[in-house]
């Protein structure tokens, strides 16, 4: 799936979903909203007053959540809900798997290199203490 993004010089350039999902959730009072209705649906006055903003600013981030996909929303009577929809993060934490486990893969080779450095020279050690 890709997403089309107005650059400064006017052109239109296709941007992977996932990354675009990155670029929403980059920003820290996103992740907190997100957060927030992670446990269950919550209107915008329960947002205002968890997150701490006001309501034009919520409601501002709110939209950016929505137009990523990363919240729905539903009225009830007078009320908007809204709700997280995951499935744009599971989109960004396949599009992460090769990093976490080339990461994995060399963290595990300093694991082992420590393992035999550190038993390798008990003198060293004595010297230290």
């Amino acid at each position: 799936m890709h997403l089309h993004v107005y650059i400064p010089c006017r052109m239109l350039v296709p941007v992977q979903a996932d990354l675009a999902v990155l670029e929403v959730i980059a920003e820290p009072t996103r992740r907190r909203i997100l957060d927030v209705v992670r446990d269950g649906e919550r209107s915008v006055n329960e947002l205002v007053e968890q997150v701490g903003m006001h309501q034009p600013g919520v409601s501002r981030h709110l939209k950016v959540l929505r137009d990523a996909g990363l919240v729905e929303v539903r009225r009830d009577a007078q009320r908007r809900l809204y709700r997280l929809r995951a499935e744009p993060l599971r989109e960004l934490d396949a599009w992460l798997e090769p990093y976490r486990a080339e990461w994995a893969g060399r963290l595990d080779s300093l694991e082992r290199h420590l393992r035999r450095t550190a038993t390798s020279d008990p003198s060293d050690a004595q010297e230290h203490t």
